[in-house]
């Protein structure tokens, strides 16, 4: 069968794929789409022989134009994608086979579940985690099969409602919504919802950002957790371990335990942020110098010194993605269990590994350091996240100075 539709380099036509032969001698037909010379191959679900393939168009066997007509119905589903997304101006491989996807990919439901399934091909464990718990959340609320056009500033507002009723925080909801309007924005891009349906953004709904539990320390304060010793190994390797996420420029814990001895390149530790390295262009490397206190945790508590070895003894090597993630969590609970003791016995309150990332930015601010240094430390993409992180400071500045103003 030749190609029939062409327009904007695209081509679309059927093929019988003789490369991946089966057992009875058949081939696969697959439709056949082309783009700027990359391909991609869908399936129409019939196989025929060589000689079956060259009679297909002149047949008069009942059998071989029942097949003709389930692979023309296949071909027609795959170029009448491709027309309406070329006429829109938003072909692109991603965007069809999302489109192919079918009526799931036109429901909200459906669409979060595609995303899923992406993320669960790709080992993006946490990711996925996210959307799946959201997807319950919005099911719960809107039901089993809600139209993508359904989902309005109106309705949007009424889930944020319903959320809160249910006891969500501010940022739990911030959390909702940013996964909903990226599930949105893959619609509009595919052309599934268009501009005018899209219910983010100025004058529509705009997402209030939660703020958070944001507590940082003193110096003074981390001084009293390093030098803390209730005599129980428990107790100083997960204090030790929450130092090192803190001299560590505050690094996340999914990062931490993935750190190996080859990652230390002339006395310092380089690493790229698991969570932003597939979202950027650009590797952004976080280099961190090695100090004492530093290296003296890693020979307290580390692996024997090998190149290829995690520097500390959470990870094997032997995890697929979903065990790693898991792993992950275990460690961040014992850690945040062990510190929340510490912090009540010293009179701080809660620490968790979350204090360790913010009170490393906070300290390098009261000590002056610029903020730009601070967001390159941090492995931040924008300024806005770093100012985010150090609010709680700016207020205590404020709240200083205000009082500066009342001492006549």
């Amino acid at each position: 069968m030749p190609y029939d539709y062409a327009r904007d380099a695209i081509k679309v036509g059927v093929m019988l794929d003789t490369s991946h032969p089966r057992k009875d001698g058949k081939y696969p037909v697959r439709v056949r789409v082309t783009w700027f010379r990359q391909r991609q191959y869908y399936p129409t679900g019939k196989a025929l022989t060589a000689a079956e393939w060259d009679a297909l168009q002149t047949t008069k066997s009942r059998e071989l134009l029942a097949i003709r007509k389930d692979i023309e119905s296949s071909y027609t589903i795959v170029r009448e994608a491709v027309e309406e997304l070329a006429a829109a101006g938003r072909f692109s491989f991603d965007a069809l086979e999302l489109r192919l996807k079918g009526a799931a990919a036109e429901t909200l439901n459906g669409a979060f579940k595609a995303k899923i399934a992406d993320l669960s091909k790709a080992g993006r464990v946490g990711s996925l985690r996210v959307y799946d718990n959201v997807m319950k959340g919005v099911e719960r609320f809107g039901g089993p099969r809600i139209r993508m056009a359904a989902v309005t500033v109106s309705w949007i507002t009424r889930y944020v409602d319903f959320l809160r009723e249910e006891g969500k925080s501010g940022t739990t909801i911030a959390i909702h919504l940013r996964q909903l309007r990226a599930i949105l924005n893959d619609a509009k891009r595919c052309g599934i919802i268009n501009e005018a349906q899209y219910p983010f953004g100025r004058g529509r709904y705009e997402i209030q950002e939660g703020e958070g539990r944001k507590m940082a320390l003193t110096l003074s304060q981390i001084g009293q957790i390093a030098h803390y010793d209730d005599g129980t190994e428990a107790t100083a390797r997960y204090r030790d371990y929450w130092l090192f996420l803190y001299l560590c420029n505050g690094i996340n814990v999914a990062d931490f335990v993935k750190l190996r001895y080859c990652d230390i390149l002339d006395g310092e530790v380089c690493f790229v942020r698991q969570k932003t390295e597939r979202t950027t262009r650009t590797r952004k490397e976080i280099r961190v110098i090695v100090t004492e206190r530093m290296q003296a945790i890693i020979d307290r508590w580390g692996n024997p010194p090998q190149r290829t070895a995690f520097l500390f003894p959470i990870l094997d090597g032997t995890e697929d993605a979903a065990r790693r993630k898991m792993k992950t969590i275990d460690i961040t609970r014992r850690i945040n269990r062990r510190m929340t003791e510490i912090g009540d016995r010293l009179g701080i309150g809660r620490i968790s590994t979350y204090t360790a990332r913010h009170s490393f930015a906070t300290v390098l601010k009261r000590a002056g350091a610029n903020i730009a240094y601070i967001s390159e430390s941090l492995g931040h993409q924008d300024l806005k996240t770093t100012e985010n992180y150090l609010a709680a400071f700016e207020r205590e500045e404020r709240q200083k100075n205000a009082e500066i103003l009342t001492r006549f």
